[in-house]
């Protein structure tokens, strides 16, 4: 199985989830240790993206083009 990780890892800091692939930083140790986790995490991951994005944040490869632009921009 495949890491839904997406190379965004930037953090809401309300949830700890990231809003390139859903994961937290706990998941994403689990995931690389505990590969009987995986299933668990992967299947979580939808609804958290769901509430970022019902929350205005970009998610997905829309947060990875709002990383780009954030790092022309300077921020």
């Amino acid at each position: 199985m495949g890491s839904p990780c997406i190379d965004v890892c930037r953090f809401d800091e309300e949830t700890g989830w990231c809003f390139g692939c859903g994961m937290s930083r706990k998941d994403k140790k689990h995931w690389k240790k505990d590969k009987s986790s995986r299933p668990a995490i992967k299947e979580a991951l939808p609804p958290r993206l769901a509430a970022l994005g019902g929350s205005g944040h970009a998610t997905g490869k829309a947060a990875k083009r709002k990383k780009k632009d954030d790092k022309r921009r300077g921020d």
